[in-house]
């Protein structure tokens, strides 16, 4: 598929994601309305920690465990002024798994808020959304806008190197696979972070990841069960497979790495820390969809299998659709419409996600 072709099938996309609440995909008037009461610039809100991990039986997944968790603590979550296009505003907080990089080690996520017929920010569920590995995020804001549109708080985190985050003194290796575990750390406090807001209703707050936030998603999932749904788009389990052995994207990661100069063992070792078939006998499989690419080529469907078997997914909670990694676009307003029903009717699920996508 050329570039400006995938460039226009996008903008479809997103016109269609956002289509139930005839918003304009361009448009930034939502956006700007003011805001009632307490939710305005500049706001902060105190915050605390939930994270509960427990302890493992399995010393695989104890280890695991105790080289992601963190003291659990008090923070504090700041809202600041959103780029264009971007949300209502950008949420603050510190990562609970700092680098010591200032720009990198303050965490960001863009708020799409929920509205009323009037436009005024009313009480919902919420849901974060994990990008994918593209600089520009745009499957990941591209579902934000999709859940929004559906109702939700929807909050696009940007990953660690990714967005406002970024320092450009940072290497792309530092960016990697070495930032993983901040990476998961930084989802799972995001959802105690959303849960401060005073407009979100914090009885079901959702987590959804695409592609490379797929994987983080997951092993946030096996973490403990701090999320009330979990959604995994493109993606799995064994990591180190989709390294050595994925095309396209993945391919690319692996000349960087090459020309980083980093091992094949160095490798293996900084995707087995963030692995999530680790953790994936600790997934909740009732709260956890995962829907992956029958041709993906980048996740092979035998990483989407293994976590599905492992994590003991029940019928109709695996999804296989009928696209590569990348074909997958198309069907995003139906994914997303589905991942928001699982939201908003309790168990109700559609009748077009019993099975797979054939």
């Amino acid at each position: 598929m050329k570039r400006r072709q995938f460039s226009v099938i996008l903008r479809l996309i997103v016109m269609l994601c956002i289509a139930p609440a005839g918003i304009a995909a361009e448009s930034t008037a939502a956006e700007s309305t003011a805001a009632p009461g307490a939710i305005e610039l500049g706001c902060k809100f105190a915050a605390r920690d939930t994270l509960n991990c427990g302890s493992d039986s399995n010393a695989d997944a104890e280890e695991c465990l105790l080289g992601l968790a963190w003291k659990p603590g008090e923070f504090e979550v700041e809202l600041e002024q959103a780029q264009p296009g971007c949300g209502d505003w950008l949420v603050r907080f510190p990562s609970p798994r700092p680098i010591g990089n200032q720009i990198n080690d303050r965490v960001s996520m863009e708020w799409f808020a929920a509205r009323d017929a009037q436009g005024a920010i009313r009480p919902a569920r919420a849901v974060v959304v994990v990008h994918e590995s593209g600089r520009q995020m745009t499957a990941g804001r591209i579902i934000a806008r999709g859940f929004n549109s559906h109702g939700l708080h929807a909050f696009l985190i940007h990953l660690p190197g990714y967005g406002v985050r970024r320092d450009e003194q940072l290497t792309d290796v530092e960016r990697g696979l070495d930032s993983m575990q901040q990476a998961i750390a930084d989802v799972r406090r995001a959802r105690d972070a959303v849960a401060a807001l005073p407009v979100v209703d914090s009885s079901m707050i959702a987590v959804q990841g695409t592609s490379l936030g797929g994987f983080v998603t997951a092993t946030v999932a096996g973490l403990d069960h701090g999320y009330d749904r979990i959604f995994i788009l493109l993606a799995g389990g064994n990591l180190e497979e989709v390294v050595f052995n994925g095309a396209k994207d993945a391919a690319k990661f692996r000349e960087k790495l090459a020309a980083a100069g980093i091992t094949e063992a160095q490798i293996k070792e900084l995707a087995r820390k963030v692995e999530p078939m680790r953790l994936a006998q600790r997934i909740d499989p009732s709260a956890t969809w995962l829907y992956s690419g029958k041709f993906d080529d980048v996740v092979p469907p035998s990483c989407s299998y293994a976590l599905v078997k492992a994590a003991k997914l029940p019928a109709g909670h695996h999804v296989e659709l009928p696209a590569d990694h990348y074909s997958g676009v198309i069907y995003l307003p139906r994914v997303v419409k589905e991942f928001a029903e699982r939201m908003t009717a309790g168990e109700k699920v559609s009748a077009a996600a019993a099975g797979s996508a054939n």
